[in-house]
């Protein structure tokens, strides 16, 4: 009987650096961003790595790459075990390719131990999470449990300017050897290895974060309309300035919002002025309000506060606002049995563990809608993240994967037994 599977950690280290190496820029991190030129080199890459090992690949109609290792009961509903390979325009190496890279480590690791699981085994590398060229993020997460209007999103254009639809077909005839698949098809379980994106698991000296639920996001874009008008010939009393209405709605609102309460988040991180000139009191401001909570309560109890702000500044400087909402998620819950599994993965291997609750949203959370689901995350030095400088320590990078192999093999069925 060969020996237990163990995690090829030189092997996944790298991984991590080859994929790095598509989209990369000069100051260490990736831009890869959905559907590109680059997206499409790692998917192949990614195909090419399985076509060497002998799995299969599949894809469906939002291009969401799918890596499978047969079990010994094709009839079971496989586990599957994944991430993402896009990027943000100036992103870290390790955000979304570290849970990609990882689950398809432990396909490897499965396969040089001639290990035959009861279930078959799904690594899943999910279409735009990020949302950086094409919005909404979780695109293919959103499609795959039918969240997502695939038709709708056809015509929309990125931030470059480009088609959807366009950027979408040529990357699915970018993998003409990749089987066709019907969006959603059945899963038992859902598993994804992702950087906590924050500080806590780092200021603690904790390796692994068992992540119990995802808090709830918002997104506004609110617009604030008054009148162009010359800078050096407008005095006060005549200004219908929609500058001085937002900056005055974003500082009360940075104010009163997250000092109140630990657990919200507030951000504006887009603004557009028009006309745009130096000498020109702006016509229109728009800018994105992202709001964060974990209670959908106060989520709700926070975008009405955004509301009403931007309303009375809008009135105080005799300009018109409008508010649409751009993205609403819930807050959810990710399945006790699953993390009940991952803590007993880490027991067993002696790593010390944490269960929080994460901060950004990432495709598990959709995925948890269609099947059992939850998350490891390891620590990212600073918890800085969506940034070049991103960076998780081999060590770490190595116990994550390990507390993935454990926790895929119990969802798969053990060890049934070994070819050979």
């Amino acid at each position: 009987m060969n020996a237990y599977p163990k995690i090829n950690a030189p092997r996944l280290l790298q991984r991590i650096a080859d994929f790095a190496a598509v989209g990369a820029t000069p100051a260490g991190g990736v831009n890869r961003q959905a559907l590109s030129a680059d997206d499409r080199a790692a998917r192949r890459l990614l195909a090419e790595l399985a076509v060497a090992r002998g799995f299969g690949i599949y894809q469906d109609a939002v291009a969401n790459l799918f890596i499978r290792r047969g079990g010994s009961d094709p009839s079971l509903p496989p586990v599957l075990i994944g991430s993402h390979l896009d990027s943000q325009p100036t992103g870290g190496r390790f955000d979304g390719a570290l849970g990609t890279l990882s689950a398809f480590e432990v396909l490897e690791s499965l396969e040089d131990a001639d290990v035959v699981t009861e279930r078959s085994i799904e690594v899943a590398s999910w279409t735009n999470e990020e949302g950086s060229r094409f919005s909404p993020g979780c695109m293919g997460s959103m499609a795959f449990v039918g969240a997502g209007d695939i038709l709708g999103w056809q015509d929309m254009h990125g931030v470059d300017g480009v088609r959807f639809g366009d950027e979408l077909a040529a990357t699915l005839n970018a993998l003409p050897e990749a089987v066709t698949r019907p969006i959603g098809h059945s899963v038992s379980a859902f598993v994804e290895v992702h950087i906590e994106q924050g500080p806590v698991l780092e200021r603690t000296g904790v390796p692994i974060g068992i992540v119990t639920g995802v808090q709830g996001t918002k997104w506004l874009e609110i617009s604030f309309t008054g009148e162009a008008a010359h800078a050096g010939t407008t005095p006060l009393e005549f200004r219908r300035d929609p500058m001085a209405a937002a900056i005055g709605a974003i500082a009360r609102l940075q104010q009163v919002v997250m000092p109140a309460d630990p657990l919200a988040r507030l951000t504006v991180g887009r603004m557009t002025v028009e006309p745009s000139s130096v000498n020109v009191i702006p016509s229109k401001v728009t800018f994105t309000v992202d709001i964060r909570h974990p209670e959908e309560g106060m989520l709700s109890s926070i975008e009405a506060q955004v509301i009403a702000e931007c309303r009375v500044s809008s009135e105080r400087h005799m300009v018109d606002v409008h508010t649409e909402r751009r993205f609403d998620l819930a807050p959810g819950k990710f399945d006790k049995a699953i993390v009940d599994l991952i803590d007993n993965a880490c027991e067993r291997l002696n790593v010390s563990s944490m269960k929080l609750v994460s901060g950004a949203f990432h495709d598990a959370l959709f995925i948890a809608r269609v099947a059992p689901t939850a998350m490891i995350f390891v620590p990212c030095r600073d918890g800085i993240s969506h940034n070049e400088a991103e960076f998780v320590t081999p060590e770490n990078i190595e116990t994550g994967a390990k507390v993935l192999l454990e926790t895929t093999l119990s969802l798969a069925g053990g060890i049934m037994h070994t070819n050979g």
